[in-house]
């Protein structure tokens, strides 16, 4: 069982900057392949990047350029690095784990989901 918890969410101004952090519980995070999607108010969740346990990264599209994931294994914290934020970027932001090492991209191929955080980008 792994509990994920989100912080670093808030608001920021158009083109500024915001860090979200997500700690696992669990002694095997390394084995995880971890994720972060974010839904917005009347909108399905959707997809943002995905980690994979030796660190290779995969981005939507809409985020690519200016959102940065990574993963730190010894702190079992994966981040979301956001910059250039638009108010679009406007969301909840949860983070997934997946029992497996190969990231994917749907949110049905993940096991576990934190409670997410309200990231608001004003214009």
């Amino acid at each position: 069982q792994v509990q994920l918890v989100e912080s670093g969410g808030g608001l920021v101004q158009a083109g500024g900057s915001l860090r979200l952090s997500c700690a696992a519980s669990g002694r095997t995070f390394s084995n995880y392949a971890m994720a972060w999607f974010r839904q917005a108010p009347g909108k399905e969740r959707a997809f943002v990047a995905h980690i994979g346990w030796i660190g290779d990264t995969y981005y939507a599209d809409s985020v690519k350029g200016r959102f940065t994931i990574s993963r730190d294994n010894a702190k079992n914290t994966v981040y979301l690095q956001m910059n250039s934020l638009k108010p679009e970027d406007t969301a909840v932001y949860y983070c997934a784990a997946r029992r497996t090492v190969v990231p994917g991209v749907l949110g049905s191929e993940y096991d576990y989901w934190g409670q997410g955080t309200q990231v608001t980008v004003s214009s």
